[in-house]
């Protein structure tokens, strides 16, 4: 088959790289995102170069000149590997078999750009992602392929995308063009009601609320860690939270209880954080012990002032 990838980003440069290290097919163009000024070239314009393909960086799909351009590699499928550039439904459709698109959730569950956080942050137990047929929906239509995965207990972000979903998800793209080259792709239709629409995690989200029960606060760092990072204040300057855990005790919400090599253990509802890494305000991450003796924390603190 004659393929088009279009993607951004270490993902779509893996997806790009596995398709032309296989050989099966014949990958005719590569599209993405414009280039940002004062930002590195992107991994898949940069891999896609070496590799002497042509590479296409429409802001948009609005002109015909756009959509003449795409259709003029006669493609039979365009795999879509993480796509933040709207494609209309008159560029999707340009190639044989139209296109398929890729999600790191388990379709219809956490249609959004923060697919991976929310369900961490949510307390969810599984996650995963699905390969399916874009429409003018937000990750709306009916999914080719779904595969799942345990979030475990203590996952972060980046365990649960880098280490379970994306190297599975990579790989998973010589499936997605076995199953057009058979002729009779599978279609999976969505179960609306069960779906759910989540906005892009932001800094807003992910303040610490060191007064909620202690599971909740542990999902939350852990669902924003490291991006885009949970976040508390200590006598009003701010401080990062990322590597954390969970420790028996009670006491008062927000308060240091124990500082020691390991970290700084804070009360919550029904337990504490043992917070080890953090990012004070203008400074790299480091230990928490460290930032401790730094500024010299004692048991009795306060978080959240």
């Amino acid at each position: 088959m004659k393929l088009i990838v279009m993607g951004q980003q270490a993902f779509g440069k893996d997806v790009l790289a596995k398709l032309l290290e296989t050989g099966t097919d014949e990958v005719v163009a590569v599209y993405c995102e414009p280039d940002k000024e004062g930002k590195p070239v992107d991994p898949i314009k940069e891999f896609a170069l070496e590799k002497g393909l042509p590479v296409h960086q429409p802001a948009n799909f609005d002109s015909q000149s756009a959509i003449d351009t795409l259709a003029g590699y006669n493609a039979d499928l365009m795999i879509m590997a993480f796509v933040n550039v709207f494609v209309p439904e008159a560029a999707r459709e340009t190639p044989k078999l139209g296109s398929i698109c890729f999600h790191p959730s388990l379709l219809p569950l956490h249609r959004g750009p923060s697919a991976v956080n929310w369900p961490i942050i949510m307390g969810s137990t599984k996650s995963g992602y699905s390969w399916f047929y874009p429409t003018d929906g937000l990750d709306e239509g009916d999914s080719l392929l779904q595969w799942e995965c345990p979030i475990d207990p203590d996952d972060t972000v980046i365990q649960l995308y880098f280490n379970k979903i994306y190297p599975h998800a990579v790989n998973s793209v010589l499936t997605v063009c076995d199953l057009f080259r058979s002729g009779n792709p599978p279609r999976i239709v969505p179960d609306e009601a069960q779906a759910t629409y989540e906005r892009r995690c932001t800094k807003a989200h992910a303040q610490v609320k060191w007064h909620a029960p202690v599971h909740q606060v542990y999902n939350l760092i852990r669902g924003t860690n490291p991006a885009p990072g949970a976040w508390t204040t200590y006598n009003g300057a701010e401080i990062g939270i990322f590597d954390s855990a969970l420790v028996k005790g009670d006491g008062i919400s927000g308060r240091v209880r124990e500082i020691s090599e390991d970290g700084i253990a804070v009360q919550c509802v029904g337990g504490r954080i043992l917070v080890k890494r953090v990012r004070p305000a203008g400074q790299a991450k480091m230990s928490a012990s460290e930032w401790a003796a730094q500024i010299g924390l004692k048991p009795g603190d306060t978080f959240g002032t």
